[in-house]
């Protein structure tokens, strides 16, 4: 195996690592929710921290998760002709996609995002709710790790799908379709 293909299944464990992660997180976004409308309907009671752990979980879960749902083609792909593509060509999508699309977006929100998070994080931002969560910065941290966490999997999918075009055979490319 080459050390770009060892690379790629490194980056590859850390997206199922944190994917994993993400799933264990469900079934307490689902008990938090339940949970806020349980107490507000049921018994007129609302608390803005839980309200707040509900929400910004499912955040978190969402943004940290993504590059898990690339690892699995689970994520939106806005290409009709992809799937009835080859291996190779798929390929050569998988490649103009990282390089054209998916860096250059994931560079934009990132720098684009730096600063506030850089703001929130010094001045330790709290919820604007008066019994919200104290973390706020957390939130925000997380956009800039969704783009390095994404742009780490563009890369292991830009070596696999190098790899392919290299070799005929195609050891070591994960399903691309």
């Amino acid at each position: 195996m080459s050390a770009a293909l060892w690379l790629a299944d490194k980056i590859d464990g850390l997206g199922r690592g944190i994917g994993y992660l993400a799933i264990l997180c469900l079934p307490v976004i689902v008990l938090l929710g339940g949970s806020v409308v349980v107490l507000r309907y049921g018994f007129q009671l609302g608390f803005p921290w839980l309200s707040e752990s509900f929400v910004w979980l499912n955040g978190l879960v969402i943004t940290l998760g993504a590059s898990y749902l690339m690892i699995e083609n689970k994520h939106v792909r806005v290409d009709v002709l992809y799937t009835r593509l080859s291996e190779r060509g798929r390929a050569v999508v998988t490649v103009f996609g990282v390089l054209f699309l998916l860096w250059p977006a994931m560079y934009v929100i990132g720098t684009a995002s730096w600063n506030a998070v850089l703001r929130s994080v010094f001045s330790l931002e709290m919820s604007p709710s008066i019994d919200g969560l104290p973390f706020m910065y957390v939130m925000k941290a997380a956009v800039p790790a969704f783009c390095v966490l994404v742009s780490l999997q563009g890369l292991s999918d830009l070596i696999r799908a190098i790899h392919l075009l290299g070799n005929s055979g195609g050891e070591g490319a994960r399903d691309h379709g």
